[in-house]
């Protein structure tokens, strides 16, 4: 059983499976109607008008109708889009058992089966009894229409299954409708012949006595049933009452199922009906019974909490599932689809009894894809479209019962490391799983296939290809077996986890995908290391690339897509089964399928709807604007698709403009999906492209700064509804970009006076300003007036408008003050008329409006660079960006940066500017990255905006901006450009750190470092990038009043100026660090341990910032950073104080192990020889003391007295022969020590390890992913290339 679908709920007691839709009704024994969607999830609606449990419920085949049926007597039809309850038939006087409406769409018939011991038919249209069916003298537990035929199967605790014929209501039915068509038209006719009254009064009568009749025989059926359906058949055979009773779809075959733990299989004839089989196995009565929709089967499910699946022909039990604690009480089938449902006391479930998924390759070779459809193997070409048998599959397993379920082939492995052949692996999971491999020529031959009974045998989910003539399963002790082409076992591997339970292709010849819980492992059989490891939930597949760069990992509800090594790209996340995927033939775009949908992912996360799907399938190819694909019967399928929006996300996000904007310009991306999504990565202007809705369109200008196309916007939006809210909006950012034409514009729109008064004082503009002055006269704004007039600098205005508004005193204190003797006498008078105070004026200062710097048209500002995509538009650099994208999209992919930057064609503007960028400006602007080629020139030549003008001519001298300058001699001479400095070339000469950071690009000396050695701690190395830096670089006062001169310093300059291939002198080298090594070997001999820590850490720091010249040197590197780990993990241990013996012992113990030089080996060998004597480990003193009488230095004159000591230890432990304590150390196998928790790692055993990425320090497999504790730089077990130490 693969369930599909579990709700819980109180009791279950009637189901209904939507014809079309995922949906499913469910009648609960508390009153309510459930409509659950069970591809989601989610309860879609509740009805919940019945009084008491509902016992039975059903969709109408065509129309949005459902109908139920309860203990209270009632039947009810509900209108699910309506949402309400269209009406109530009533007739019944017991419970309702069943409702069920005919499969026809011609018949408008309900089917009622209750414990008042009678069947109703009901005309649903019309609202009526059509028929009452009696004969059954107990409760009738169920009724069901034949699904083709004219018949109706009862069951009932009277012991009986009854069979109905219902073709004389049919035929009924048909007579009154024609009947009633004729009466209705000869009606019609007498109604329109106005002079024939006598037959108007005779239809009447005649129409008022059908209308008696009709009710007298509706009384009759009441009373007495009709003979409109007669009983066929009457089953007898069980023992007790019979619960439930069906047909099958298309053969003369009902089932039935009864409390005497019975079901039994009947046969029908034209004349009678007699029992097939009886059916022994439920240990409790039978609820339900039902035949599987497409298989032979039967399935039932019983009050012994347990479903059971019968083979039809044998008529034996071929599967069984059971619940713990819920009995069952009825089950429903799905006409369409592979699905059955079944209630319970705690809810239901809806499942379906094995995988639909056909086994495939996708790893067959360009052009074929080999299947299982049924008991045959198919190749199938996709260039021709036909499909080739290759081989014939025998059943699996040995013990299988029945053809119907759990014995077809689960997955598919072709051996694409053959090319001379065709090998392929079949696995299923009969008898706990099992392969077959079978293998067949290609070509002519392809029908060949061999299958031999010796190529079979048993294992734990697929088997799969690691080489042309090997493959692994995984067998049942979890064991990975690699074996033979005959089958045979060539080696066995132990996994690195032992709950590893599926084997997936690794991508490459010797590689393995382990799935262990819920991670993924890349594992290497041959050297059987662990390369990558990733956390992947219900993981079901994986899709590889045909170039194998790309993985994808499909699970049940998400896809997750990595490189080649398990490292994470993108992860999504779906609410629904993600069903199959493949990538597109360019590797860049994964495609995948879910129930109802295809969908695409890009490694940068997006994701996108292609197109709908109506039931699901499995992909194999996609090619072009085809997906290829095998729909649940094994049939292939060719869908067209459109993946415009996905190949625009990736041009968008490998910066491929050129290509971008020719999709904007032919393509049809609409939808404000796709104006969202360029908003978000911060391209408004190509949005522009797409929006002819205005208010959209007047945003998306604001967004990119296009002041045209918003005024544009603006006129259309005031024009259409009237609102000038746009314009204040303009009005911002106009005056943003200083163009105050525009902002007038917006504020005479808007009618801001205010701002417009203030804007002509900014602009000098003192006509307008009057006008507005004048205007705020108009309008009685004294606060107008006063502001233009001071704007103005009008002091008699002012002292007019103060007076006018009543200001007396205010007016005399502006008259006085601007020198007015006549107004300020003639206000005086006023106040002394008024008697008011005359203010007194001790100081004043004259207030006059700013004089305009700029009276021009704008205001100027600073020339933007148009974005790339705006260039591209114009029609400008087009070439340009074709040519940096390809470069660029080699950055971008991970590659190795100088190959990225030497390979992007001829141009090497983008290294030049990008150097220039961070070396000397600083500037974080991307744009000018992305400028115009405009042939290949170089430099920022581009920048200068020359206007409309040719190249040939001048431009005029108001720009103050010659081209060219006359000389002395009447000649013309051409400024020299300006060269670049040195520091530009080295980041594209090297590939080393230390020449990055010299250079100031300690961005990519950090992502160098990254890829390198997996550093993820840069603090550790900020002084050394500072100290590359500055020792690359000195500075030469200049002139007085001047800047110093920066100058770049070479190390490869003694013969002349190396050009564009210099490179930057060195400040660490291998001779400073060898200092710094002795210094430190001295504070260790010395016991200055913390001293000696920070001496050796300083060497490890070094290290990456180091350049060498040859071979020999940089084995010289290596040896430092060996001898810089083993010093650090001894002082670490050494530092690990312990008051218990055992654990004192071995932290002494592994000391011993750690490569040091002699002298200090021989100071580590007595600590350890006096600790495990004190602490009565002789056996371990006896070791140590053996070791260091075997050291050279002990025999010198110094150490004699040690020597002697050692002797006596030696002599003492082997007498006592023992060790006090069990210590977990073993001196006769070799191990490394686990650097986090200093315990011993046997490799020999089977334990493994991951390391540290730059200093190969040892760690336990939990350990991965931290930072490690040696050199705390780089991260532990990440695979990388290793350290780049020269050029």
């Amino acid at each position: 059983m693969i369930s599909k679908f579990e709700s819980k709920s109180p009791r279950v007691k009637g189901l209904a499976f939507h014809p079309f839709r995922s949906w499913i009704a469910a009648s609960l024994h508390t009153g309510t109607i459930q409509l659950i969607d069970y591809r989601v999830g989610t309860v879609v609606d509740k009805f919940d008008e019945h009084e008491g449990p509902v016992r039975g419920v059903d969709f109408h085949a065509t129309s949005t109708l459902l109908v139920s049926g309860g203990d209270d007597y009632k039947i009810k039809v509900w209108d699910y889009k309506l949402r309400r309850c269209l009406f109530t038939l009533l007739g019944h006087l017991d419970y309702i058992r069943t409702v069920q409406f005919h499969p026809s769409e011609a018949n408008p018939w309900i089917l009622s089966a209750s414990d008042d011991q009678t069947i109703r038919i009901w005309n649903w249209k019309q609202r009526n009894c059509m028929s009452v069916l009696t004969g059954h003298n107990h409760y009738i537990m169920c009724a069901s229409f034949h699904p083709k035929e004219d018949l109706v199967v009862s069951a009932s605790l009277d012991q009986t299954v009854r069979v109905w014929d219902t073709s004389g209501l049919r035929k009924k039915m048909e007579l009154e409708i024609t009947s009633h068509s004729h009466s209705h038209s000869h009606s019609n006719s007498h109604h329109n012949n106005n002079n024939n009254k006598n037959s108007n009064s005779t239809s009447l009568t005649l129409n008022s006595m059908g209308s008696m009749s009709a009710a007298g025989l509706n009384m009759q059926a009441e009373l007495f049933g009709t003979n409109d359906v007669i009983v066929k058949y009457v089953l007898e055979g069980h023992d007790r009452g019979v619960n439930w009773a069906s047909f099958h779809s298309t053969l003369p075959l009902l089932v039935s199922a009864a409390d005497d733990r019975q079901v039994k299989l009947w046969r029908m004839s034209e004349t009678k009906a007699w029992e097939v089989d009886t059916m022994r196995g439920h240990t409790n009565n039978v609820s339900c019974v039902l035949f599987h929709p497409r298989n032979e089967l039967i399935v039932s499910n019983s009050e012994d909490r347990s479903i059971r699946v019968w083979d039809m022909s044998k008529r034996v039990g071929v599967q069984t599932f059971r619940r713990e604690n819920d009995r069952f009480w009825i089950m429903a089938a799905h006409k369409e689809q592979n699905l059955l449902a079944a209630g319970h006391d705690g809810g239901m479930i809806v499942f379906k009894l094995e995988r639909e998924r056909p086994a495939l390759a996708l790893s067959a070779p360009t052009g074929k894809l080999y299947f299982v459809r049924g008991r045959e193997l198919v190749c199938h070409d996709y260039a021709t479209q036909r499909e080739i048998p290759v081989a014939n599959l025998r059943r699996p397993g040995q013990y299988a019962q029945t053809d119907g379920i759990g014995n077809s082939a689960r997955y598919l492995s072709y051996n694409n490391y053959n090319p001379n052949e065709g090998n392929v692996l079949v696995s299923s999971d009969v008898d706990g799983g099992n392969y077959e491999l079978i293998t067949f020529g290609l070509g002519a031959n392809h029908n060949s296939g061999s299958i031999n009974d010796g190529k079979r045998g048993s294992c734990v989910g697929p088997a799969v290809w690691i080489a042309r003539n090997r493959f692994a399963v995984l067998d049942k002790s979890r064991q990975i077996v690699i074996k033979n082409m005959d089958n045979e076992t060539t080696k066995k591997v132990v996994p690195p986890t032992p709950t590893v339970d599926m084997l997936f292709n690794g991508g490459a010849a010797g590689r393995i995908l382990l799935r262990s819980e819920d991670k993924l492992i890349l594992f290497e059989q041959q050297s059987r290391r662990v390369l990558g490891e990733i956390s992947a939930p219900k993981l079901k597949q994986v899709v590889w690339t045909s170039d194998g760069s790309k993985i994808a990992l499909i699970c049940k509800y998400g896809v997750i897509l990595c490189d080649r090594n398990l490292e994470q790209l993108a992860s999504l996340s779906e609410s629904v089964r993600v069903k199959s995927g493949a990538w597109d033939s360019t590797s860049n775009i994964f495609l995948f399928t879910t129930l109802n949908h295809i969908k695409y992912a890009l490694t940068n996360g997006d994701v996108g709807i292609i197109r709908t799907l109506d039931s699901p399938v499995y992909v194999t190819r996609v090619h072009k604007k085809q997906l290829f694909c095998l729909d649940r019967e094994g049939k292939n399928r060719i869908i067209q698709i459109d993946t415009t929006e996905a190949v625009f996300k990736l041009a968008l996000e490998n910066k491929r403009y050129a290509q971008v904007m020719e999709m904007v310009k032919n393509s049809r991306l609409c939808g404000q999906a796709i104006i969202k999504y360029l908003q978000a990565k911060g391209f408004p202007e190509v949005a522009l492209h797409f929006v002819r809705e205005p208010k959209t369109r007047f945003n998306l200008a604001l967004a990119c700064g296009n002041i045209e196309a918003a005024m544009e916007t603006a006129f259309q939006i005031e024009s259409e509804d009237g609102s000038s809210d746009c314009w204040h909006q303009l009005g911002v950012e106009a005056l943003r970009q200083g163009n105050h034409q525009v902002v007038e514009m917006a504020y005479q729109r808007t009618k801001d006076f205010d701002r417009l008064s203030f804007l002509y004082l900014l602009t000098g503009n003192t006509d307008k300003l009057r006008k507005m002055a004048k205007i705020s006269d108009m309008r009685g704004d004294v606060n107008g007036s006063y502001q233009n007039a001071l704007f103005l600098g009008d002091a008699a205005e002012r002292i007019k408008v103060l007076e006018n508004s009543g200001n007396v005193n205010l007016a005399f204190y502006h008259a006085k003050i601007h020198g007015l003797d006549e107004d300020a006498e003639r206000l005086k008078a006023l106040l002394e008329a008024s008697e008011t105070e005359i203010p007194t004026i001790n100081s004043a200062n004259l207030l006059q409006p700013p004089t305009p710097i700029i009276r021009a048209d704008n205001w100027p500002v600073l020339a933007v660079k148009k974005t790339t995509l705006e260039d591209m538009d114009t029609g400008g650099g087009g070439t340009g960006g074709g040519s940096y994208d390809d470069g660029e999209d080699d950055f971008i992919s991970g590659d190795n940066y100088a190959d990225a930057n030497n390979n992007a064609h001829a141009d090497t503007n983008w290294g030049d500017d990008d150097e220039d960028l961070g070396d000397l400006k600083g500037d974080d602007d991307d744009d000018d990255l992305f400028g115009d080629d405009g042939g290949g020139d170089g430099g920022w030549d581009d920048e200068l905006d020359l206007g409309d003008d040719d190249a040939g001519v001048n431009v005029s001298a108001e720009n103050n901006q010659p081209a060219e300058t006359i000389n002395s001699d009447g000649g013309f001479f051409q400024m020299p450009k300006a060269g670049k400095p040195a520091s530009t070339f080295w980041v594209n000469n090297s590939s080393a750190a230390a020449d990055h950071a010299a250079a100031g690009s300690v961005e990519t000396a950090m992502q160098l470092l990254n890829r390198q050695i997996a550093a993820k701690n840069f603090d550790q190395l900020k002084s050394q990038f500072l100290a590359a830096y500055l020792g690359a670089h000195t500075s030469l006062p200049g002139m007085s009043l001047s800047s110093a001169m920066v100058v770049d310093l070479q190390r490869n300059d003694k013969n002349g100026d190396p050009g564009s291939n210099g490179l930057p002198a060195r400040v660490f080298t291998l001779q400073s660090a060898a200092t710094t090594l002795k210094q430190a070997y001295r504070f260790f001999q010395a016991g200055k341990f913390a001293d000696a820590s920070a001496s050796f850490s300083d060497i490890l720091k070094q290290i990456p910032m180091i350049t060498v010249d040859n071979k020999n040197e940089a084995n010289e590197i290596k040896e430092m950073l060996e001898v810089a780990r083993e010093y650090i993990t001894a002082i670490r241990i050494k530092a690990v104080a312990s008051d218990d013996p055992k654990r004192s012992s071995e932290l002494a113990a592994f000391l011993t192990h750690c490569n040091m030089q002699p002298a200090h080996l021989l100071l580590v060998l007595r600590s350890a020889m006096v600790t495990c004597f004190k602490h009565k480990n002789f056996i371990l003193a006896a070791s140590f003391s053996r070791r260091l009488l075997e050291l050279p230095d002990i025999n010198s004159q110094k150490n004699a007295e040690l020597k002697s000591k050692a002797g006596k230890v030696l002599n003492k432990a082997e007498s006592m022969g023992k060790n006090e304590h069990e210590v977990n150390y073993d001196p006769n196998t070799p191990f490394v020590i686990d650097c986090k928790e200093f315990l011993p790692i046997y490799k020999s055993r089977g334990e493994s390890c991951v390391q540290c990425a730059f200093c190969q320090s040892n760690y336990g497999l939990a350990c991965k992913g931290i930072l490690c504790l040696t050199c705390g730089l780089s991260e532990v077990g990440a695979s990388t290339i290793g350290l780049v130490t020269g050029v």
